[in-house]
């Protein structure tokens, strides 16, 4: 499909630079598969779900991946999106056109790597200098990864620490936040427990590939970076059993929903899942494992538009976009919500 019918024009002021305090009191839209849309609030998901529905979360955790070092005279960014193993790391560069592959690139705080491997897609394996763990390093080095769209406007800060980390981040490996699950507060999900609305977490370790625009003219000519996720045996079982009884499985996150329908089956049953998936979902897609999303709003051209058109339809989601802007709602990472119910 050509990549520009999923383009639209966003005013710049509608880019949330700060989220919503409480995180809970977000604005919400509601999109069904037709009528009118209705303007609710994250604290009404309650009311919005049906007893016996099953929220899927992704707990992983974001760690401070964002690295600016020197090689030599010269200002080297680094961005890693994907684990190796344990001290290699794919990484985007920025000034990569002064690295070399053999060359050291020096951090703060006593942190080095080298430049090990370009790949085709201008991508580089850098390989931590020492034998304390990455993680260590990077907590000492590191800040955290906010996407452009946030950081050309604004430095990072210490308030983005917490910010920018779910109340289900559990397990270190992101370089972007699962940012739909950034709404939900202790005081919500105490509301959706009384409300029997039940919940299961997944791991998809976010790549910094997932929120880039697309730059091919055509869908088929877009390759997605992998992302390394985990559904348990158990949790599987779960949300089989609950499905079975009728009850809808809403994800929360276009992280979450991409690794349940990567561990799918085309009868939908949900397999256990431990590996990598580059899944790539755009209209024409038959969903297989979710009955429902909850997510942001997202970019323009974006892999992440393209899924939820796939999910309710582009027009209707080209519509439901224009009524957000219309609305003024606030978009992207630390913006509003989205309850899309097909």
């Amino acid at each position: 499909m050509r990549v520009d019918l999923f383009d639209f024009d966003l005013p710049p002021e509608r880019i949330a630079l700060r989220p919503a305090r409480p995180r809970d009191a977000a604005r919400m839209l509601v999109v069904g598969p037709q009528g009118p849309f209705e303007d609710a609030g994250v604290r009404d998901l309650p009311r919005l779900l049906r007893r016996g529905d099953v929220l899927v979360f992704n707990d992983t955790r974001v760690i401070p991946a964002q690295l600016e070092g020197r090689r030599g005279d010269a200002k080297v960014g680094v961005t890693l999106h994907k684990r190796v193993d344990l001290r290699r790391w794919l990484a985007f560069v920025r000034n990569a056109k002064r690295l070399r592959e053999g060359d050291r690139i020096d951090f703060a705080a006593g942190v080095s790597a080298g430049a090990e491997t370009r790949h085709p897609d201008g991508s580089w394996t850098i390989a931590f200098v020492g034998d304390e763990p990455v993680e260590v390093l990077l907590e000492r080095a590191g800040t955290m990864p906010l996407p452009p769209y946030i950081a050309g406007k604004r430095g990072t800060d210490e308030a983005d620490r917490a910010d920018y980390q779910t109340m289900f981040a559990a397990r270190d490996g992101a370089v972007a936040a699962p940012t739909a699950a950034l709404h939900f507060t202790p005081e919500l999900i105490a509301a959706l427990d009384a409300a029997g609305v039940a919940r299961e977490t997944l791991t998809l370790h976010v790549g910094a590939g997932t929120f880039l625009p697309v730059k091919a003219e055509d869908t088929a000519d877009h390759a997605m970076h992998s992302e390394w996720g985990r559904i348990e045996p158990d949790v599987a079982a779960r949300l089989n059993a609950a499905r079975a009884q009728g009850a809808r499985i809403v994800a929360v996150g276009t992280t979450s929903l991409r690794l349940l329908e990567s561990a799918a089956d085309e009868d939908g049953t949900i397999r256990p899942f431990a590996g990598d998936t580059a899944i790539f979902i755009t209209p024409g897609y038959r969903f297989k494992a979710v009955d429902g999303l909850m997510t942001n709003f997202h970019l323009p051209r974006s892999t992440l538009f393209m899924l939820v058109s796939a999910l309710m339809g582009r027009e209707r989601m080209q519509a439901a976009y224009a009524h957000a802007i219309a609305r003024e709602y606030r978009f992207y990472s630390y913006g509003d919500s989205s309850l899309l119910l097909p």
